[in-house]
Parts: C-alpha cells; structure tokens; sequence
C-alpha cells in the first residue's frame, strides 16, 4: 500500500489476435479495467508467466483476475470472504496458489488456483502490506515495522511468527512495504519509506540464512519503494516524490545491483504519474511492465479503476 512520504503514516486498445504465437510476441492492451464499480482502489499485482493477471483490491479485500491479452479483468475472490476485507500485496508460487497480505485484517490468505482457501494465518495487530515467496513466506508489516515469515512445507502453511522486529534493523524501521527475494533465495530486499522526513527512506538486505539486516548503499535516488520487481540484477521499485508545484508526482525508479546486493545505482526514471493516479506496485508481462492505478490519493477516485503499462520504462 502506498503513502506519500510526507505524510508517513483509459481507453481500451482493441486487442489483436495473431496466428498462435508466444505469449510474449502477441498484441496486448495497454490498459486494463479492473473493475467499473465505485470505490475499488486496486492496490496489489501478480502476472504469471502464462499471463495470468491478479489484482486486489485495498478498499474491499475483492481479487479480480484476467488475461493479459484481453482488456477486462473479473471478480475472482468476492470482497469479504474468508474475512477478506482488506487485500493488499499478492503473488503466485510455481504450483499456482496465490498469497495475499490482508493489510489490517493481519491474515495471508492462501488459496488454490480455483480459489479455494487453503490456510488462513494470522499476525494480530499487524498491517500486512506486501508478501514474497522463497523456502518461506516473507511479508512486510507496515503497522509496526516487523517482517513476518510461514513456512512451507509441501502444501501446508505454517503459522505466522515474527520474524524480524524492528530492533534487527540498524534503524527501526518508518513504513516496511515492498519485499523481493533473490532467484537464489539467499537474500530478501526490503523497501522503507521512511516517517516522512527526508532522507528516512531506505532499501534493507536481509540475509535469509542468518536474518542479518544491512542498509543497500543507494545512489542516484530513491529506492524507498512501494512496489518492488527484481528481474537478475535490476529492480524496479514504485517511488513517490514532489512534483515541484506543491504536489506529488509518482514513478518507477530503476536500479542496478551489485553481485552481492549491498550497492543500488538508479539508472532510469520512468515518465511520471500524478497523483490522481496514484499507482502503488508492478508486474512484469513479458518484455513491459504494468503499474496499479490505486487512486489512493487522488482526492475523487472514479472507476474505472485500471492497470497499466509503465510509461517510458521496460
């Protein structure tokens, strides 16, 4: 989930069909329509590489699902189920069960690709903002700076225990949000926004095996992300900033890593976005990437609430 940092706490394109290529060769739309219905407020994103597509929805816990190729997302898990209420940070294992971090709800929801509930593990008093997915579930903890971690074993999940407290960090954390891990597993990447003062915002490496936690010595920006997509040894992080005329603009910082992710070096800046576009966290689809409009901060969100693709940036 996003917040400005100073506050702490479209048009379809008709799609064409083309004789039976790769996925990654055919025509898709550069927008997509989550949902029409009022007061949505999209906030997580998953894309499968079969082009599946997941978005949740922050305002109502709903996830809606589609296909890359196609315009128009639907309603997968009603708003609410399973005490759903709240859906933030989703992703997709390699056997198809999606994870979703339920914000204030404290739970992750796991459940199969027909979308029947598998566990439903709680972290009471926590804000469960994003989920990543390695020997175990990692999921960041905005309320009180904490990352918390399931096992896996086979198909079961395990209990949520907390796994890092804010006392682990060189700093205590401002606002935890986006989490990546190395295709490795070795090492998760966590992205601070900070308390809203400048210069709070900070990437972390945390070593999986021993839990040790460094700060990523970031140059060239900010790296203090909502979203995060790591893709070798490039990420890809959501970032909000002023716009210079009393507001707020939001983009897509890339940066590139060292071999042992200790450095950052943002190399690229997507076009930016205003803020009645709000958008929080990203996927890849094949050779572009796809940001959530949240309209989390645009003061009269209006559907249709969408996805989509990064301007400027791949």
């Amino acid at each position: 989930m996003k917040i400005l940092l100073a506050a702490a706490t479209a048009g379809m394109t008709v799609l064409t069909i083309v004789p039976q290529p790769a996925l990654a060769e055919a025509i898709r739309p550069d927008t997509y329509v989550v949902s029409r219905e009022p007061g949505v407020r999209p906030e997580g994103i998953a894309v499968t590489p079969a082009g599946t597509m997941y978005v949740t929805s922050v305002a109502t816990g709903a996830v809606y699902r589609g296909d890359t190729r196609y315009p128009s997302l639907h309603p997968f898990l009603p708003a609410g189920a399973d005490g759903r209420t709240r859906a933030a940070g989703v992703q997709v294992d390699r056997h198809g069960r999606l994870y979703v971090a339920g914000w204030d709800t404290g739970a992750l929801f796991v459940y199969a690709p027909d979308g029947t509930l598998l566990a439903r593990r709680v972290a009471a008093g926590a804000a469960l903002n994003d989920v990543a997915i390695a020997d175990a579930v990692y999921l960041t903890d905005s309320a009180t700076g904490t990352v918390w971690r399931a096992a896996l074993d086979g198909t079961e999940v395990g209990a949520l225990t907390r796994w890092l407290a804010p006392v682990d960090f060189p700093t205590a954390p401002g606002f935890l949000n986006g989490i990546v891990v190395t295709a490795d597993g070795r090492v998760a990447l966590v992205a601070d926004q900070g308390t809203g003062e400048p210069g709070t915002e900070r990437l972390w490496r945390v070593d999986l095996a021993d839990r040790r936690v460094t700060e990523v010595a970031v140059t060239g920006g900010g790296m203090g992300a909502d979203g995060l997509l790591l893709d070798g040894n490039r990420l890809y992080g959501v970032v909000n900033f002023p716009d210079g005329q009393g507001g707020w603009s939001f983009a897509v910082n890339l940066a590139l890593l060292d071999a042992d992710r200790r450095k950052a070096q943002v190399i690229r800046q997507s076009t930016p976005a205003p803020l009645a576009q709000s958008p929080t966290t990203l996927a890849r689809d094949a050779g572009r990437l796809l940001w959530v409009n949240s309209q989390l901060n645009a003061p009269d969100p209006a559907p249709p609430f969408t996805v989509t693709e990064v301007p400027g940036l791949h």
